[in-house]
Formats: structure tokens, C-alpha cells, sequence
């Protein structure tokens, strides 16, 4: 399996399901249909049937999928199936704080192990245990806290600077909350999380 031929559209509905069969897996349901867990995120059946297809056949004729097994076949797809990923998060702002704070990471194996910021008065400060470090040391301290991803929580004007300081130092996997557009090498796994495009998405919509 190529996984960079999946779709991103099709990884993130992998995750859907995956909460979804966890909620009813602590109901006891033992089969769920490929309808029922389409309804259960917002799709249709035949996406969870291509969706799946990409990885095995899971389902079985006349009964659906085990919820159980899928589950956790899900979990190793995805990579949180007791995993641990050393996370690091830049810029220690409102968002960058809340982030830290933000106890579903550690939930799913994503561990923040370090924190880094620019601003000198920040520096050495403490946040939910864990020292606020110099962003200017940031290759040292990923080689020293084996990162594996880094989020980017700067404002846009250094973003791009800050993930390809990132990049440079190894990492491969960068997820950005800055309202800017990033410029990485291919290879680099980039994910955008921007908040006024998804707001504006809505307005779209709630004036149609």
C-alpha cells in the first residue's frame, strides 16, 4: 500500500470513523454496517466502502464490519495504536497555550515534550511543566527531545522562517496554525489548521 496515493480527505475520515467505532464500541455493538458508520460522521455508505478499500476487506457479508477489529485496525492505520510521538509547539501565544493545555493529544499518543518562543520574557517562564525554550535553539532542542512533529502556533510573518528552521533540523511532519501559506519541501508531511478559512467556509454557506 503507497500511502501517499490515499487521499487527504480519505485520512481524515479515518479518523471520523475511528471515534466514531470507539463511542459505539463502549455501547457493546459487536457489527456495524457500512451505512450506520457513514451516518455516524456524515457520509454515505459507499465512501466508507472506498474509504476501507484502500487498506483490506473488512466487512463481512450480511453483518457489517466488527467494531472491535476495525477499531483497532484503524489505530495501527493511523498510527495511535499506543505510539508515542514526541511533539514540539511554536510560539507560546494564546493559541500555542491553549494547545499545550489540551489534554486530547496525550490521549491519542501525541506527547508535547517541548515549547519554544521568541520572546525573551517567555523564555524560561514554565507551561504545564514543560520550559519555555529559545526558538533559536530549536535544532538542538528537537535532536535532544527526538521530535517527531512540530506545530507551528507564530504569527504568519514567521512562520515560514520557524518551519523551514524545522525542516532543516530533520523534521518531517509539521502542522501549522499560522494564517500563512508554507513553502516546505515535498517530502515534509504539511497539515494547515486555519481558523478564519473554516469561519469563512461557514459564511459561505449561511448565505446560500
Amino acid at each position: 500500500m503507497d500511502r501517499k496515493n490515499i487521499p487527504r480527505a480519505t485520512v481524515r475520515r479515518l479518523s471520523l470513523y475511528c471515534r466514531y467505532l470507539a463511542e459505539i464500541r463502549e455501547q457493546d455493538i459487536e457489527y456495524v454496517s457500512s451505512r450506520e458508520l457513514g451516518g455516524g460522521i456524515g457520509t454515505n455508505a459507499a465512501q466508507v466502502r472506498k474509504d476501507l478499500s484502500f487498506f483490506d476487506r473488512f466487512g463481512t457479508p450480511g453483518r457489517g464490519y466488527p467494531v472491535g477489529f476495525l477499531h483497532q485496525r484503524l489505530e495501527q492505520i493511523l498510527g495511535i495504536d499506543g505510539r508515542r510521538w514526541q511533539v514540539a509547539i511554536i510560539g507560546v501565544g494564546r493559541l500555542g497555550s491553549a494547545l499545550v493545555d489540551y489534554g486530547g493529544f496525550l490521549k491519542h499518543g501525541f506527547h508535547v515534550v517541548a515549547v519554544l518562543d521568541s520572546d525573551k520574557k517567555k523564555i524560561g517562564q514554565t507551561v504545564k511543566s514543560l520550559t519555555i525554550e529559545d526558538v533559536a535553539d530549536l535544532k538542538a532542542v528537537i535532536e535532544r527531545s527526538r521530535v517527531d512533529i512540530v506545530v507551528v502556533a507564530v504569527p504568519a510573518e514567521f512562520a515560514q522562517r520557524v518551519a523551514t528552521q524545522a525542516v532543516d533540523a530533520g523534521i518531517r511532519a509539521v502542522l501549522n496554525f499560522a494564517p500563512a501559506t508554507l513553502i516546505l519541501p515535498e517530502e515534509v508531511n504539511l497539515r494547515h489548521v486555519d481558523l478564519a478559512v473554516a469561519m469563512e467556509s461557514l459564511s459561505f454557506h449561511l448565505i446560500r
